[in-house]
């Protein structure tokens, strides 16, 4: 191709061009729906290139990106210079010469394309250049294209400026969005100012705004009294306000990604009231500052706050302030009142020098790992997140209204103990706000029983690198995590230093957001806390001072917050130090809240004047609760006098000869039969040198005659040893080699069953001839303390542990319940359990030592309710003893009987052995009522001789929800402490130790271990022991003692601490369970729960599931339910739960694919937002790596997709795909006219997905 004759040259003003970035190529087109989305790809491509760029290659924007082109080799090439004359001027004074220029190309050179079109900006103008070869194409034909050309590029500049043009990501480059993304938002584009993501902190608040039920959630609202204001000025300051600020214009969008919108004007809410003329204006006003939290905000349009003007009399307005907390921290809204006012004194405030988006942008720039070594650091130390309200008994409240919303209250240390409180802080170099963490991170560690415990701390936000910052309006304050370990052998000044020190290091990592911390503990939807402490030490009163300067006076200041955490402690100093607790109704009472705020404050006062002491010395009970509690633990001495209890039962005998004493199917011996058979074999024993502190074993089935050996064993001065002959061998013969028995009672029809019988003296008394034997009582010295039993119980390590009790431990028992009970000749008793069970000593001695009848209930009888209900009516017992599993079966038997239980005699009916969830009385009290006969809950423990506590179980009780124990058997103490042994108040849970002469000597053989369980009294000096129980309780407001379970039955779900109780409890109180247990148990997963139930009627597949997620957190939700007809009972009539089956399905960790094409687009959306490669139909959202924002982003998605909207309330109560799926199944059942369009998308989704 020859050399170009020349170059034709056009030339349009830069103005009206607009940038020359902008330029497209006629060659270029392809047909589209519109020249603005025509336009945009290439605004966004091109826009990148520097205005001083001598070439830029061609700028190839159609087709689409991906499209496949033939590979020719292009005959049209552009070349954009750039701004050539400013490119030029260096300082030096050079300029571009006006001639024109002629040879810009060697005659000899060749050229690359058969078109070149060379461009720059020349005086404010763009220049196009053609070169053409005149052998190639016709001079009018170039002079046609570039005609062409001028006309497509002067409709484009005509579409541009008449504000059509359209948006492209360019536009916005901090959103980080896609063109498709930016088409799809639902914003006037002409009120669209600029665009760009959420904060961490914003984007957390946005989740719980959109989750949370109450429209007042992170709603704040400031009221203050001004006295000669004027309206209009007030108002045009409040608007200039709104015009200086972007973030006051700034609304919030939760599609693929949150995002807030700059809008370019928004008129503030503004409307005044005249209440001036009511009797009670401040009354009124105060209702109407309510309706406007109520309220709430539409989050996508701003702006999210509003302005009243109240006038209360003729000077005299409120001005009710109502925002979102999304747009300002307090900080920041300090700042913007101190603007308004000064505006409003005439003197306009300074444009900002920084705006809320370079924050954004600096955020964008950190590195998102950079504090997280730092953080899991923090929470390697700590052992599970700390939740307040569920430790203070959130959960049991079950059956009463639970009120809603939020409350505060307030609390104040006066002006000499603040003082006391910062000299004390200056003495130990810390700040006020590390005391008061330290005195919340106690009183967190008393109240869970934790030793590290964790709660939300607010930081400023505010970063230093960041100039101009601290004058910018918007939200910058951040939540972190305050994990602290409560060291109580450490010295306070040093535990306080280290606290502080580790508060200055989390500032390096204060914007590391909030659902990583929480995702690297993997704390799941729960989060690591449920109480936050907020330092508010934001100018208020300086902003405030500029109102003197205006001519206006203000008075009552006063805000409102509101957060989503269960509690919030808001701290304020000045002259004295100010709490706020804020805290959910649904979560706690008024009374705890007062409970709490007193120890708080208690706590700091300790703290004041805690120079030299350990921190375990710093406790929240004040001296006055702490004498209370002291005094719950000292026993009141028993008056009457102590007698062995083989010689109680002979008094009686000797009273009523003739009167029934014992009764078996058709056997029956009155109390001269029983104490004669009972003495002639006594004397035996004698004879083969049983003597006091013998221990004799008795092995034999239920019968006359086992009551016979136990009785004859105690006359003859030994103590009895139990061996069950149903136990399973194993266990019999490591109780006959640890007891060291040499004498074994028994029956030829189970002295085979006895281990080691051959080395033994076996006597089996119902072949034994003791017709020579005397029947008077035998002549044998036995102290009150000589040994009278000693039971096996359960032990730890596997090897059962011989608990040894005295005649005065029992005879106590009877005499310390005789006036509650008033048990008499009258009464009829049942021998219900196993004489290997202790619950058996009060049911055998109860009778026979106050004059009743025993009856021995045959352990077939024990075993079918149907069978034991008639034998209560046919025995007229009065008196009935049973644990509350046996009782909820014989209950349901009563509900299947013709007579609906008629005709029974029963007078009293005590409850031992477990706990008692009072929920599983209802149908009893339905059929009998509660006050005949009367039902008794008594906690009790082999160690402390049957029974500990005595409380009568009314209706009132199935609406408290823990299992009551009430009150101290009088010649019993009780303590409830932590695991420094420090006395714990009222409704904090601890471990329970007991005082008293209940206790047992201790364990036989194993003096390390009742060393370790019977300890030294500390509150006394008279040598006295205590008991520690193992068992969880706490105290109740009216004195009483609240049973939770087990210390060493608590587990870790997902990192959560759980009494199995409380999930027990809520499946009680479900109409259809009968009985129900729960277990945690390991699988390859990890831990889970399983619930075990039996029901009174059926119940739909996954009901009850759901029925418990709207009590419980979602990691205390059983993963499997197994229904049984009946729950499996051991010997003593407890839960056996070794016989409980696993469950049919493997679990909720085993992968299941997802079933229906619903669940499977579902668990498509899912893998795509967790990046996992697979989703099971039982995964959980949270269990794979989700968090919150992540939650929101997976239900856009599905919103976008399915055109179905979840709703984030329903997906963090199902969290579970298959759950998720049910609720969108329902959601498209409901819909009744869903568009056509959509339906068939939503199908074609499905059938296309790969």
């Amino acid at each position: 191709m020859g050399a170009s004759p020349g170059a034709r040259t056009w030339t349009w003003p830069a103005a009206w061009a607009g940038s020359p970035r902008c330029t497209r190529s006629a060659c270029d087109r392809v047909p589209t729906p519109s020249r603005a989305r025509a336009s945009r790809p290439s605004r966004s491509s091109c826009a990148p290139f520097p205005a001083r760029a001598w070439a830029t290659g061609c700028c190839a924007i159609w087709p689409p990106q991906g499209t496949q082109l033939p590979k020719l080799q292009p005959q049209l090439t552009f070349n954009y210079l750039g701004q050539l004359d400013q490119a030029l001027d260096g300082g030096l004074g050079w300029r571009l010469a006006r001639e024109p220029v002629t040879g810009q190309r060697a005659p000899q050179s060749s050229r690359r394309a058969w078109l070149e079109v060379v461009a720059c900006i020349q005086r404010g103008e763009l220049v196009l250049q053609w070169h053409y070869s005149a052998a190639v194409h016709d001079g009018a034909t170039v002079q046609g294209l570039a005609d062409s050309f001028l006309g497509e590029l002067q409709a484009l500049i005509a579409h541009c400026v008449d504000g059509g043009r359209g948006v492209t990501p360019s536009d916005f480059p901090l959103a980080g969005v896609s063109q498709q993304r930016l088409d799809a938002l639902a914003l006037p584009l002409d009120s669209l100012e600029d665009l760009y993501p959420l904060t961490p902190t914003q984007a957390g608040l946005m989740f719980h705004s959109l989750s949370d039920t109450q429209e007042t959630v992170y709603v704040n609202q400031l009221q203050m009294d001004m006295d000669r204001v004027d309206p209009a000025r007030l108002r045009e300051a409040w608007q200039s306000a709104s015009d200086r600020h972007e973030i006051l214009r700034t609304g919030f969008l939760d599609g693929q990604g949150l995002l807030q919108w700059v809008a370019r004007r928004a008129d503030l809410p503004w409307t005044e009231h005249d209440c001036s003329g009511q009797s009670d204006a401040a009354q009124a006003a105060a209702a109407l500052a309510s309706s406007e939290r109520e309220r709430g905000f539409d989050l996508a349009q701003p702006p999210l706050m509003r302005l009243a003007l109240v006038r209360l009399s003729a000077q005299r307005h409120r001005l009710i302030w109502t925002r979102h907390h999304l747009l300002l921290d307090g900080w920041s809204s300090s700042q913007l009142l101190s603007e308004v006012l000064q505006h409003y004194a005439g003197d306009r405030p300074a444009a900002p020098a920084r705006r809320y988006r370079d924050f954004i942008a600096w955020l964008g720039r950190r590195d998102p790992q950079a504090g997280q070594a730092w953080w899991r650091e923090q929470l390697a130390a700590l052992p599970a997140p700390t939740r307040l309200a569920p430790a203070m008994g959130a959960h049991d409240r079950r059956g009463a209204s639970i009120a809603t919303g939020h409350a505060t209250l307030d609390v104040a240390l006066d002006r000499p103990a603040t003082q006391a409180l910062m000299r004390f802080a200056r003495e130990e170099r810390v700040t006020l706000s590390t005391l008061v963490q330290a005195a919340w991170s106690l009183l967190l560690s008393a109240c869970t029983g934790q030793p590290a415990v964790v709660f939300g701390s607010t930081v400023a936000g505010r970063p230093a690198e960041l100039d101009g910052a601290e004058r910018t309006l918007g939200l910058f304050i951040n939540t972190l995590p305050t994990v602290v370990c409560v060291d109580a052998g450490r010295e306070v000044g040093d535990w306080l230093r280290a606290l502080q020190a580790n508060g200055v290091a989390a500032r390096e990592h204060e914007h590391t957001p909030l659902y990583e911390i929480q995702q690297w503990a993997g704390a799941g939807a729960e989060g690591l806390f449920d109480s936050i402490v907020v330092f508010e030490n934001y100018p208020l009163g300086e902003a405030l001072s500029q109102a003197g300067g205006a001519g206006v006076v203000l008075e009552s200041v006063r805000s409102s917050e509101q957060t989503h955490y269960a509690m919030t402690v808001v701290v304020h100093q000045s002259d004295s130090l100010r709490l706020g607790l804020d805290y959910a109704c649904a979560q706690f009472s008024e009374a705890q809240v007062r409970q709490l705020s007193g120890r708080l404050l208690y706590l700091l006062l300790q703290l004041a004047a805690s120079s030299g002491r350990r921190v375990g010395q710093v406790v929240p009970a004040e001296p006055a609760e702490t004498a209370t509690l002291a005094q719950r633990g000292r026993p009141q001495p028993c008056l009457a006098p102590a007698q062995p209890l083989h010689q109680r039962f002979a008094a009686q005998a000797h009273l009523q000869l003739a009167r029934p004493a014992l009764a078996f199917g058709p056997y029956s011996l009155s109390y001269a039969e029983l104490n004669a058979r009972a003495n002639r074999l006594a004397h035996r024993l004698i004879a083969l040198g049983v003597r006091p502190e013998t221990r004799v074993g008795i092995a034999m089935q239920r019968s006359v005659e086992m009551v016979v050996g136990l009785l004859a064993i105690l006359k003859a001065g030994g103590a009895y040893v139990p061996l069950d002959p149903d136990y399973p061998a194993d266990r019999l013969a490591h109780m006959v080699e640890d007891s060291g028995i040499a004498l074994v009672l028994t029956q030829a029809a189970v002295r085979e069953r006895i281990p080691g019988a051959v080395a033994l003296q076996v006597l089996e008394i119902d072949t034994l001839d003791l017709s020579g034997e005397p029947g008077t009582d035998p002549q044998v010295e036995v102290n009150p303390d000589s040994l009278a039993y000693v039971i096996y119980t359960s032990g730890s390590t596997g090897r059962p542990k011989g608990a040894q009790l005295s005649h005065r431990n029992v005879a106590r028992l009877l005499d310390a319940t005789d006036a509650w009970f008033g048990f008499g000749p009258d009464d009829v008793w049942t021998l219900f359990h196993s004489y290997a069970f202790d619950f058996s000593v009060w049911e055998i001695f109860g009778a026979l030592c106050t004059g009743g009848r025993l009856v021995v209930v045959p352990y077939w009888v024990s075993r079918s309710p149907q069978d034991f209900l008639a034998l209560l009516r046919a025995e007229r017992v009065t008196v009935l003893n049973q644990t509350p599993s046996a009782f909820g079966q014989l209950v349901y038997a009563v509900e299947q009987d013709e007579e609906c239980g008629a005709g029974l005699s029963l007078r009293h009916v005590v409850f031992g052995g477990e706990a008692l969830e009072p929920e599983s009385l209802r149908p009893w009290f339905d059929r009998f009522g509660d006050e005949s006969p009367r039902l008794i809950n008594m906690y009790g423990i082999t160690e402390t001789t049957v029974h500990v506590t005595y409380r009568e179980i009314t209706r009132k009780d199935l609406e408290g929800g823990r299992s009551p124990v009430g009150v101290a058997i009088p010649d019993l103490g009780l303590y409830v402490l932590d695991g420094s042994l420090n006395l714990l108040p009222q409704g904090v849970a601890g471990e329970l130790f007991v005082a008293g002469e209940g206790l047992a000597r201790g364990y036989l053989n194993r003096a390390g271990l009742s060393a370790e369980r019977f300890i030294a009294n500390p509150f006394t000096d008279d040598g006295s022991r205590l008991y520690r129980t193992g068992d969880l309780v706490r105290w109740n407001a009216q004195g009483e003692l609240e049973y939770l379970g087990r210390v060493d039955q608590q587990v870790k779900i997902r990192g959560f601490r759980i009494e199995l109780g409380e999930v027990q409890a809520q499946l009680l109180a479900q109409p259809e369970v009968r009985e129900a247990v729960v277990l945690a148990s390991q699988g390859s997963g990890g831990a889970r729960l399983v619930a075990y139930v039996s029901l009174n009627e059926e119940v739909e597949d996954g009901l009850l599931k759901e029925r418990l997620g709207q009590g419980l957190p979602d990691y205390m939700v059983p993963s499997a339910i197994v229904v049984l007809d009946a729950l499996p009972l051991t010997a003593n009539g407890k839960v056996d739960r070794k016989a409980l089956p696993e469950p049919e399905t493997a679990g909720a960790q085993e992968y299941e694919a997802p079933q229906g094409e619903l669940e499977e687009a579902l668990a498509r959306i899912w893998a795509e937002v967790l990046g996992v490669e697979r989703v099971g139909r039982h995964d959980g959202f949270f269990e794979l790596g989700g968090h919150s924002l992540l939650l929101v982003q997976m239900l856009a998605r599905v919103r976008t997709k399915m055109g179905t909207d979840l709703g984030l309330a329903y997906a963090l109560r199902h969290p579970v795909l298959s759950q998720m799926a049910q609720g969108l199944r329902e959601q498209q059942v409901r819909s009744e006219s869903l568009p056509l369009a959509a339906l068939e998308s939503f199908i074609d989704g499905l059938e296309i997905a790969p």
